[in-house]
């Protein structure tokens, strides 16, 4: 796998290096692409580092030019690693109803293994982040495995969350910028879960934010988890649900931080604007 690794490009970056790789994938099946702005002290050392996983529409791209994120993260010695939403190319291409709507299909994987056909054959972005991705990024860089903290925005701000709960042994710390919160009762969750998991609603829950939360009997990230949400995100009545998570995280007494901000959309300029909160709440507990 790592003979097919590939740096697509590479940037100087606030004194480190922010590259694009493309590698053959063992669990997809297919090429992918990710991204990983290193720090300037990773010429010395392992750093810790942050995984951000996108939205819908989004790629490995979309964060490293949007956020601003490099910055803050040079000043913090944090390394940031962004892989893709979906697979992507020819074959997944060819499938059915792979394209026709931005909400699902590529662009839209969820960050989780399908199991209906025909998207069990290459949707399968749980298994290549834990397995594959994580794994090659902390043998083949100087970051240190363990030290690595989740956040996402909305789809990938659910893929955040579910996958913190999930395995929280991986990650030490997570965060999330207006996150699908309850997708097993929202009109995108509903749709995503449909198609990849089937219409058996019994399969969902492990992929539900505040169900997971719910099903705790202790508080799994004990210093504190960070959300924030604009009010003015068009998304927030129908969509992302953050009361629920609330009420989840209050019923296990797990530590969460929800702000609510008058004025902000869903999108990067929201993002970028609490980019320095978000990646300080990561540094202060790596």
């Amino acid at each position: 796998m790592q003979s097919s690794l590939k740096i697509l490009s590479e940037h100087a970056c606030f004194g480190g290096a922010q590259r694009f790789y493309e590698h053959d994938s063992t669990v997809i099946g297919l090429p992918m692409r990710y991204s990983v702005y290193l720090p300037p002290q990773a010429k010395q050392a392992a750093v810790p580092a942050l995984l951000y996983l996108a939205g819908l529409t989004c790629n490995e791209e979309t964060f490293m030019i949007k956020a601003g994120a490099q910055r803050l993260a040079a000043e913090l010695g944090l390394a940031l690693i962004c892989p893709d939403t979906s697979p992507r190319g020819e074959a997944p291409q060819s499938i059915a109803g792979a394209t026709a709507s931005w909400d699902f299909g590529i662009g839209a994987g969820f960050y989780l293994d399908a199991i209906q056909a025909p998207w069990a054959q290459f949707w399968r972005m749980e298994s290549y982040l834990i397995k594959e991705l994580l794994p090659m990024v902390t043998s083949t860089l100087p970051i240190d495995a363990d030290r690595i903290g989740i956040f996402g925005h909305s789809m990938g701000g659910h893929g955040a969350l579910t996958l913190a709960l999930k395995y929280p042994g991986k990650f030490k710390s997570l965060s999330a910028f207006a996150p699908i919160c309850a997708p097993t009762q929202c009109p995108w969750g509903e749709k995503a879960f449909t198609g990849y998991l089937g219409s058996d609603r019994s399969t969902w829950a492990a992929h539900d934010a505040s169900y997971l939360m719910q099903s705790r009997t202790t508080a799994p990230y004990p210093a504190g988890i960070l959300i924030d949400q604009g009010l003015a995100d068009k998304f927030l009545p129908e969509q992302l649900h953050p009361h629920l998570f609330e009420a989840a995280c209050a019923s296990v007494s797990q530590a969460l931080t929800l702000r609510r901000h008058a004025g902000y959309d869903h999108g990067y300029y929201f993002i970028s604007t609490f980019m320095q909160d978000h990646l300080q709440h990561h540094a202060d507990r790596l």
